[in-house]
């Protein structure tokens, strides 16, 4: 019975892993299709900048090596697995810095993502603290890499850190209607779903994912009172100034 149940949670992790590779890509393709990937079927504003176009280059290469790694682990090719997580960490470091030069653009020149009445100084805090999430969260699973657990459930929560900024470009006026509920709230909706549901089918909390996960919550929602500080205010003024 032992051995079934461990057969069992590893072909659902599996597929769950699966779905979540399978949705990710879909929801990067349907926020960002009418201001990138199908651009030239929408009156979209132009691309001003040559770095916007390398990170979302670098982004897509990580949604396709996320699922690539999906089908590595599901298809037991341990190895090549491994050896794509070397690579992950180059792209890692370049989807860090190109987030930050975008968001600084952003900043700058305006975003489609920007909630009505929030001013682009104040919203760069989003962005940033993204990039930096993300930073956290993968230094993390990259530290956990020989502990699967811990290593899988971090490379997770970098999934659910990276969806807010393609729902924030929904059809349907979402952003417009919900703000920060709507682009904040359901990655963290889903964050805490899926801790709950983890905990209950392996009968045991995982700590290092509820740490990441309230650090995901935190990190979001925290960053929306500090955009207005004079602190945040002087630094984001001092950035924006060197780009």
């Amino acid at each position: 019975m032992a051995i079934n149940d461990i057969a069992s949670k590893r072909a659902f992790e599996r597929r769950f892993f699966l779905a979540t590779a399978i949705l990710f890509a879909i929801t990067a393709f349907v926020g960002f299709a009418p201001t990138y990937y199908l651009k030239g079927f929408f009156n979209t504003p132009p691309i001003p900048r040559m770095v916007i176009h390398l990170h979302a280059f670098l982004m897509s290469l990580w949604i396709i090596l996320f699922a690539a790694q999906v089908y590595f682990i599901r298809s037991t090719r341990i190895k090549l697995h491994q050896q794509l997580g070397l690579l992950s960490v180059l792209l890692a470091a370049g989807i860090f810095v190109t987030g930050l030069v975008t968001g600084v653009a952003a900043a700058k020149y305006g975003s489609s993502s920007m909630p009505p009445g929030v001013k682009p100084i104040e919203f760069l805090v989003v962005p940033f603290f993204d990039v930096i999430v993300f930073a956290v969260l993968f230094a993390g699973a990259v530290y956990y890499r020989r502990n699967a657990p811990n290593h899988k459930r971090l490379m997770l929560l970098t999934v659910l850190n990276f969806l807010p900024p393609a729902l924030a470009r929904f059809p349907f006026g979402l952003l417009e209607a919900y703000g920060p509920l709507w682009f904040f709230g359901v990655p963290d909706a889903l964050a805490i779903i899926f801790l709950a549901v983890d905990t209950w089918r392996n009968r045991k909390l995982n700590v290092v994912f509820l740490v990441g996960t309230v650090f995901l919550i935190a990190s979001q929602w925290l960053r929306l009172p500090f955009s207005t500080t004079e602190t945040w205010l002087s630094f984001a003024t001092w950035l924006t100034g060197m780009a």
